[in-house]
């Protein structure tokens, strides 16, 4: 008996769901399961914290990089192809940082792992493509997308035990091997798909704009340098490396207007459809990743002026119910923007964001309950809600004839904000040291709430995304 065109459509998309997920949490894995380690890390390979921070920031900045043209790409050459070749790349990379000797090695390692950076961007792109009702859509993307706000709460919680019971290395191992379930359920799983088949690849476009956003943020990582005070190698590579990008931007805009078949066509990079949830994406991640990823974390197992507890703890009470409620909310989010609005539900999240950033900074640094408190609500705001709606929209105001490119760009702009966030926000707590006891980490998180009311200001310029919406 054979089934009906329904049940095998459902079953189709049960078994993209499963593949596409198990690609997210591998990619998930990169991230959030090093934040409770990094203090290990540092110990094990004798580097100081800077250095492991500033691994984290070149992980994102290839992550960046790559997701500027990974998605335009797999329009051309195939989707699924091109995520199980970004899936292998993170698995060797998680090898290579697991047997570092030094943090040299660590570095190659992650800026190898980075090669996965557009992993949920493209998965959102291969599930549109086979999932077309809004509603249901809406639903699934949430659920794919909360995984980029943390496995709910499993995967910081693993890594506390594993770094404070078998060391930073035990994690890695555990990425090789989710990674290597995702390339197997990929390949079985997961259909193919080249809307771009026959056209040619803007090689040339790729180069310039991986040159410009590569030496901005290398340029920006330099000018980190001179918190301490103006020093001439750093600012004389700082200013050069921004000349760098300055002019490779310009030479791409250049190409991009002239070639035939162009990476991404002029037009669509003026309208504020392009620009403005580009901009969003940036400043958000900006203003919140390295709070919740790395300042939080390690104040609260700082013994003065934090609460002193341990790694697996911190992560059981901070990074889980963070993560958790992401989880939760993720889905209930995402099924509810197609008929409130995307736009609506994304700066209803922004504001409830800046409100859990002023409970952290004013009296989570205080109290160990409202420092849970402000993270709970940030996983709800953010995790839950601003990340799946800025996910969201990069897939639903995509142009229809280049459906990789907004995708990728803000994927791009994802991965810039956290790597412009582990460089502004801890060169922030450098300089502010000398405010002593909490001085320094109140300035930092108003800090973030700033630049986060500054991403709340920019999605008023989102444009609504009416193809993707339903009459209420």
């Amino acid at each position: 008996m054979s089934l009906s065109p329904t049940l095998k459509k459902s079953g189709n998309v049960t078994a993209l769901m499963v593949a596409l997920l198990t690609a997210c949490v591998a990619f998930q894995l990169n991230a959030s399961m090093l934040s409770p380690a990094l203090v290990t890390m540092g110990e094990e390979l004798n580097a100081s914290q800077a250095s492991i921070g500033l691994s984290q920031t070149w992980f994102f900045t290839a992550a960046a990089v790559f997701s500027l043209f990974l998605p335009r790409l797999s329009d051309i050459i195939g989707r699924k192809k091109v995520l199980i070749g970004m899936m292998v790349m993170m698995g060797v990379g998680s090898i290579i940082s697991a047997m570092a000797p030094d943090i040299t090695w660590l570095f190659v390692g992650r800026i190898i792992q980075g090669v996965s950076g557009p992993t949920v961007p493209l998965c959102l792109i291969m599930l549109h493509s086979a999932v077309k009702d809004p509603k249901k859509y809406g639903a699934l993307m949430g659920l794919v997308t909360a995984v980029n706000g943390g496995i709910a709460g499993i995967d910081s919680f693993v890594g506390g035990y594993f770094a404070e019971h078998f060391g930073f290395r035990s994690i890695f191992w555990l990425m090789v091997a989710i990674a290597a379930v995702a390339v197997v359920l990929l390949f079985i799983l997961a259909g193919e798909s080249k809307p771009g088949a026959g056209t040619r690849m803007d090689w040339l476009g790729v180069l310039f704009i991986v040159i410009a956003v590569g030496a901005l943020l290398t340029a920006l990582n330099e000018a980190t340098k001179l918190v301490g005070g103006i020093t001439t190698v750093p600012l004389v590579a700082a200013l050069a490396l921004a000349l760098v990008s300055i002019v490779s931007f310009m030479a791409f805009w250049k190409v991009e207007k002239v070639t035939d078949q162009p990476m991404v066509e002029i037009v669509h990079l003026r309208r504020r459809s392009t620009w403005a949830p580009l901009l969003t994406t940036m400043l958000t991640m900006t203003g919140i990743f390295a709070v919740i990823n790395g300042i939080v974390p390690a104040y609260v197992q700082a013994v003065d002026p934090g609460f002193n507890i341990g790694a697996t703890q911190m992560s059981l009470l901070i990074l889980t119910p963070y993560a958790l409620l992401g989880w939760i909310f993720g889905p209930i989010t995402g099924r509810l923007a197609p008929v409130i609005g995307y736009t609506k539900m994304l700066r209803i999240g922004l504001l409830g964001s800046v409100a859990a950033l002023a409970i952290i900074a004013f009296l989570g640094l205080h109290s160990l309950p409202m420092m849970i408190t402000g993270t709970v609500l940030l996983g709800i705001m953010y995790a839950g809600t601003v990340n799946i709606m800025l996910n969201g929209l990069g897939v639903v105001l995509s142009p229809e004839g280049n459906p990789g490119f907004l995708p990728g760009m803000n994927a791009g702009a994802f991965n810039l904000g956290a790597g412009l966030s582990f460089l502004v926000l801890p060169a922030i707590l450098v300089a502010t040291a000398p405010l002593g006891g909490q001085g320094s980490y109140v300035t930092v998180v108003v800090v973030a709430m700033i630049i986060t009311a500054a991403a709340f200001a920019a999605s008023l310029l989102v444009p609504k995304p009416v193809a993707a919406e339903v009459a209420s």
